[in-house]
């Protein structure tokens, strides 16, 4: 993996640049659809090449489970198994493995755990999730991490990163023994307590990582504390490598954390939202399911060229999903991710062309009021 950083806006810490694999370039900054199980949900690897994903993230412990990573390897990796020609980058797993904390027990060596599907019993290391990914193929794997819960005792939150540094050392030494690994990046954890956060991107520097992410945010705090790492974190994050924020999806809270610095996203919010009935347009979100929508022959959003603003009106988007037709969730989810690809597409272009606070100040007239 190679990268180059292009421009950097005059007025914010916004940078915009490219992110180069076997695979094909990244640009960024980037929002990566979460297609956990080797699927995003409702669309196809075909459809979402047409909307110009250029890289979508899988998910460690769910592939593992179901179908088991060794029957993907054998049947050709997760690209041909997906049919899905572009990066990828996984997820180790660390954060489905803290959110089955009824179902989980955490030792130094790794993470013992029942399934969500049937109960079983597994164990997962640090050398396992290494091994998992490689076996997947993936283009960018991430390193096993324990997630640190909100809220929790600054005593709870230093042993947390110190596993996490050692089992970084652990993902890095299994990456060093295998031909061809992919870029490898490590994940800074440390709660809200911004010196352990400094902490542990130090650690993790001296390591070494091709990019580097800031996990353990978006687990329910308060948006004014998670800006507050944000804005910390990124500042300290080295300048000639990616900087993830992994798992936050909200536009508003994208934008802010593009001003400082931060380059990739991941988010299940514009599959989930649509599936539910809540759609991103340019004029704000709508809920399609309102009545005012009943008769209304106009396009969900005007401005988008995406097939369902292209050929559906919102009447007819609103009588599908009141019906529960499948169709309603392939054509919402299709627009809401057609418009976050776009929204990036756009941020780029006033990043390099000295116009994010405008772009930024936009958004967030429509967004914030509505």
């Amino acid at each position: 993996m190679t990268v180059e950083y292009i421009h950097k806006n005059s007025d914010a810490s916004a940078r915009t640049g490219v992110v180069n694999t076997k695979r094909g370039s990244i640009h960024t900054p980037a929002f990566m659809p979460v297609g956990t199980i080797g699927t995003v949900k409702a669309v196809s690897s075909e459809e979402l090449e047409t909307m110009g994903a250029e890289i979508i993230l899988s998910n460690t412990y769910h592939l593992y489970l179901r179908p088991g990573h060794q029957i993907i390897n054998n049947l050709g990796g997760l690209h041909k198994f997906m049919n899905w020609k572009r990066p990828i980058l996984t997820d180790s797993g660390g954060f489905q493995v803290f959110s089955l904390a009824s179902l989980r027990n955490i030792t130094s060596e790794g993470v013992e755990f029942r399934s969500h599907l049937d109960g079983s019993l597994h164990f997962l290391s640090p050398e396992k999730a290494m091994e998992i990914q490689a076996a997947l193929g993936s283009d960018i794997a991430m390193a096993f991490d324990e997630c640190t819960p909100y809220p929790a005792e600054r005593d709870y939150v230093k042993k947390s990163l110190e596993l996490t540094t050692q089992w970084a050392k652990r993902c890095k030494n299994y990456y060093s023994e295998i031909d061809n690994p992919p870029a490898l990046f490590g994940i800074i954890q440390g709660g809200m307590y911004k010196d352990l956060r400094k902490q542990s991107l130090s650690e993790l520097q001296e390591i070494g990582f091709d990019g580097y992410a800031a996990g353990g945010l978006s687990v329910g705090e308060p948006k004014e504390e998670m800006y507050d790492i944000v804005s910390h974190i990124a500042q300290l994050m080295p300048a000639d490598r990616p900087r993830y924020l992994m798992g936050v999806g909200d536009l508003m809270d994208m934008l802010f954390a593009v001003e400082h610095g931060f380059d990739m996203f991941d988010c299940v919010m514009p599959t989930r939202n649509a599936r539910n009935g809540t759609l991103f347009t340019s004029r704000g979100r709508v809920s399609i399911k309102r009545t005012e929508y009943k008769d209304d022959p106009g396009p969900l959003d005007p401005d988008c060229s995406c097939p369902a603003c292209a050929n559906y009106s919102r009447a007819y988007l609103r009588h599908l999903f009141l019906a529960k037709e499948i169709l309603a969730m392939r054509l919402n989810t299709i627009h809401n991710l057609h418009f976050y690809l776009h929204f990036f597409r756009q941020m780029r272009n006033a990043i390099m062309y000295n116009r994010f606070s405008e772009f930024s100040s936009h958004w967030r007239n429509i967004y914030v009021q509505n």
